[in-house]
């Protein structure tokens, strides 16, 4: 296997000359034509038939020419002072249903919350107003000191006043939504209102929840049930909930009900939370200002007076040394104004109030009043109220035991399910009665097909059969295995025996036909670098490299100090891979053994440019419509930050195949975009020199370079899309992301190759995969996970477009999660059964696994290559360029810092293995 990345110089270029692309930049600018997504062209047939159950639960609607009214709900203030929509939300519904049940001639409704109210039949008004009188406290609440640091200030105790605000509601008619929408629908018609159809559904689901005091996450909900909560670690709980949608598909309407997880604020006393959250044992420990951070907005009760408060922040000083103003009377008569005494808030709660304090003396209080009137609390007498959701990214460490603990095995899976339904008992909600609209309380059985398993080829051409998605290289060799000569091992870990691991890593390598030679050197780091930054660590040990070997090494083995997160990573890789071009490969040993040694060489073998196995098909040239015409496959992805950080910029990652008719080999462009940004933006980028920087030359005139001048004239395009709002198919937020996926990124991928100076445009299939919905299958007869290869395109598929549902793993634990397949375009022309048998095998072609994975490997490979390149950003100069000058790039105002490029010595490897 060539290295094409270090023979690109001596490789023809695709690229035409100057005029040509001159004359290509004005053509492109003609409009594309729109395109629409493809209906279905037929079903699968091959593989064995499975009887299967699927959590949809079917939906029978006995007046289907009813129609929701929809009325526009607004709310106004009469003092100016905010509006919390929530809050006056549940005011507006209690209001609603106390006073007007005259004007709403007793009918029943549907509230949003915010905007919008939804009855069957009209209302007998089409426009009407009344007011919403919401009471707060103000002044100084009742046993608790206030202090705004004026001593005529009204902070002087007082008994608790109340300040009425007043809002008022006018509700007026919007629209007339037809029930039908959703039966035609169901027939294969396009119609524009069945998504306000199923959204007014939708909405009598969470109102249901939001009557019971749910937690409610789009179409998630969650009971303040403790025995729901899964502690985490950090202050954080998981809490299971459930999500319930209406889908129309094609064996008609159907409720999908499935357990969520969502992320709270471990409830309970203040202080143990923040102990938990920094992970100290003592008080002493804590860290105020990141105590002030995280507490900042959060609900509390205190346990004294049994009120909840908002936090605003923290005292300035600790409690015994925080003084405010207190009135004390003498008690010699009525006008008696008494005097006005400084006291702190640890002497008033002890000496006035007779509450004991045992921790809070020496710590500060939470600051519970507005910003000009502090409303101070002792900590200890505060508890954090329950279902405050936790929004920030989880550690490694937290996400594996989330994992660990909400695991579910089928059977119990299903049972959980099925209650609910029973238990919440949706049909006899009174909006959907009017509609007729039954529910059935148990699974829905369909039929899937396990599609057989695609044969390996390893090495000296033997044939390798998976059994059930999984297969291992005991007496096998690697197919092609690459040779290792000039390397060395360095070491970041004080606990790992690196020359017994270089050893073992040698025999392993031999027997599984990858010559590596003794290490040229094992670097041990300095002790004394260990305080260091990450960034001047990796700097350190780059002197050693230098000074000990005679020349850059082919290939480093670092052996990073911890397994997840480690501040390592990111320098380590950018050095390696950005600015000298050396192949790399972290580890982070508990256990050195067989198992492990061979999957570490399974990656290593990749990036060095050695093939692991190959389909028989492939090995063989005998894949359906590939092995016909030059085939390029991508796979695309774009990576978000953490939630909540809207200065991260966002990565998107493509990677391509090369070596047609290879589909078992690919490279990665990756950049930078806006935050947030789901459709990539740099497929086609031309420079004001005519020239293209974007990512689809960079891959194009790769294939072309790998692949003896061949030009594909056929792409196939997965495309990674994470479905935000869980529901998948008929979700309209989903449709203009695939529309944006065909008349924007696609018209970006024909502009990139026209660019090239070509006029016949290859043809497309553009597949959208997606793996966040709710739809789970289960054996019909067996309380195993679905065997792997399992395809469902029938009955619970959309009514209309192309979709399939695949479990193309083995799953070992919990409930397995089909992929999602959505085929928008289909220009090249498969069958249904080819395609499911491409997606499939493709699932096998994972080079860091012996097992199948549950998507594709081109999309498995950009979403790592995203992760990966994305720890450029992370560490403290990770805006600079290999030439140390910082580079930003646009996006509307807000700078996007570009990542660094790859050197030139590894641009063409797996550097994502």
């Amino acid at each position: 296997m060539e290295k094409a990345g270090k023979e690109r110089d001596k490789s023809p270029s695709l690229a035409p000359p100057a005029s040509t692309i001159l004359h290509d930049v004005k053509a492109e600018r003609l409009d594309l034509p729109k395109r629409s997504i493809i209906t279905r062209p037929g079903f699968g047939t091959s593989g064995q038939r499975i009887s299967l159950l699927v959590n949809h639960f079917r939906v029978s609607v006995r007046y289907p020419d009813e129609y929701f009214y929809q009325y526009s709900v607004s709310i106004s203030s009469e003092n100016n002072s905010m509006v919390d929509s929530k809050v006056i939300g549940r005011k507006v519904t209690d209001k609603l249903y106390q006073t007007y049940s005259s004007e709403l001639s007793g009918k029943k409704f549907a509230y949003d919350g915010e905007k919008n109210l939804y009855t069957v039949g009209p209302l007998p008004h089409n426009n009407f107003e009344f007011t919403v009188v919401l009471e707060e406290s103000i002044g100084k609440r009742s046993g608790s000191p206030s202090h705004s640091g004026s001593p005529n200030d009204s902070s002087k105790r007082s008994k608790r006043t109340l300040q009425s605000n007043t809002f008022k509601v006018e509700i007026s008619y919007a629209a007339k939504i037809p029930l039908k929408t959703i039966s035609l629908a169901l027939q294969g018609a396009e119609t524009e209102k069945v998504q306000d159809a199923l959204r007014v559904l939708d909405i009598i689901l969470r109102q249901q929840a939001a009557r019971r005091g749910c937690l409610l996450v789009r179409q998630s909900f969650f009971n303040d049930d403790s025995r729901m909560f899964t502690d985490v670690g950090g202050g954080v709980t998981g809490v299971r909930g459930f999500h319930s949608s209406f889908r129309p598909t094609h064996g008609g309407l159907s409720l999908n009900m499935d357990v969520s997880t969502t992320m709270i604020l471990k409830p309970g006393p203040v202080l143990d939370f923040l102990l938990a959250n920094q992970n100290v044992k003592e008080t002493r420990y804590i860290d105020w200002l990141k105590a002030k951070k995280m507490l900042k907005n959060l609900r509390v009760k205190a346990m004294h007076s049994n009120m909840e408060f908002k936090i605003i922040g923290l005292s300035d000083k600790p409690c015994n040394q925080q003084f405010f103003l207190l009135k004390v009377k003498s008690g010699s008569g009525a006008k008696d104004e008494g005097e006005t005494l400084e006291i702190t808030v640890y002497d008033y709660f002890v000496k006035h109030r007779n509450i004991e304090l045992k921790y809070s003396a020496y710590m500060p209080c939470l600051d519970v009043g507005k910003s000009k009137r502090p409303n101070y609390l002792p900590l200890e007498l505060c508890s954090l109220v329950s279902l405050q959701r936790y929004t920030k990214a989880l550690s490694g460490t937290q996400r594996a035991s989330l994992v660990e603990k909400s695991r579910q095995k089928p059977p119990e899976r299903i049972r959980v399910i099925t209650d609910a339904v029973r238990n919440y008992r949706y049909d006899e909600d009174p909006l959907l009665v009017a509609c007729g609209i039954s529910i059935e309380k148990q699974l829905t059985q369909i039929d899937g097909r396990v599609l057989d398993t695609p044969k390996l080829k390893v090495g000296n051409s033997e044939d390798c059969i998976p059994r059930n998605g999984r297969w291992n290289f005991n007496n096998k060799k690697l197919l092609n295995p690459s040779r290792i000569d000039r390397w060395a091992l360095v070491n970041f870990s004080g606990r790992c025996d690196t020359s017994h691991l270089s050893r073992e890593l040698i025999n392993c390598g031999r027997n599984k036909g990858i010559h590596i030679g003794r290490p040229y050197t094992i670097i041990e780091e300095d002790h004394q670098c260990r305080r260091a930054s990450p960034v001047i660590r990796v700097e350190k040990m780059f002197e050693q490299i230098m000074a000990k070997l005679p020349g850059p090494p082919d290939f480093l083995l670092c052996v990073l100090p911890e397994r997840k997160n480690s501040d390592i990573y990111g320098p380590w890789k950018k050095k390696c891979l950005s600015n000298l071009g050396i192949v790399t490969q972290c580890i982070s040993p508990s256990k050195i053994n067989d198992q492990y040694l061979t999957n570490v060489l399974l990656k290593i073998n990749s990036k060095l440019g050695g093939i692991n196995s190959l389909l028989a098909i492939e090995h063989s040239r005998r894949i359906p419509l590939i092995t016909d015409k030059p085939t390029m496959i991508l796979g695309m992805d774009v990576s978000h930050g953490s939630p909540g950080r809207s200065d991260i910029p966002s990565i998107a990652a493509v990677v391509g195949s090369r070596s047609w008719p290879l589909i078992s080999r690919y490279r990665a462009a990756v950049r930078t975009q806006s935050p947030k940004v789901e459709m990539i933006e740099s497929l086609f980028k031309p420079l004001a020199n005519g020239e293209d920087d974007g990512i689809m030359r960079e891959l194009l005139v790769d294939f072309y370079e790998t692949s003896n001048g061949r030009k594909p004239t056929q792409i196939i395009v997965f495309r990674l899309i994470l479905n935000r709002y869980n529901l998948s198919h008929r979700d309209g937020v989903s449709e203009s992301q695939f529309a944006q996926v065909m008349n924007i990124e696609l018209d970006q991928m024909i502009k990139a190759y026209q660019h090239l100076g070509e006029t016949d445009i290859p043809k497309f299939t553009l597949i959208v995969a997606q793996k966040n919905h709710h739809t789970k299958l289960f054996q019909a007869s067996a309380a195993e996970n679905v065997p792997s290869g399992t395809v469902v395109d029938s009955k619970i598929v959309h009514p209309r477009n192309y979709d399939f549902y695949m479990c193309s793993h083995a799953g070992m634990m919990g409930t397995s999660r089909p992929a999602h397949y959505h085929v928008l375009l289909d220009e090249i022309g498969f069958s249904p059964d080819d395609l499911q048998n491409l997606v499939h095998s493709l699932s096998y072609v994972y080079q860091r696994s012996t097992t199948a994975i549950s998507i594709v490997a081109p999309v498995s490979y950009a979403h790592l290559a995203a992760q990966q390149m994305g720890q450029f950003l992370k560490f403290e100069d990770s805006s600079e360029t290999s030439s140390g000058q910082k580079s930003m790039t646009a996006a509307g105002n807000v700078p996007v810092p570009e990542l660094p490029r790859l050197h030139k010595d590894v641009a063409g490897s797996m550097f994502f293995c």
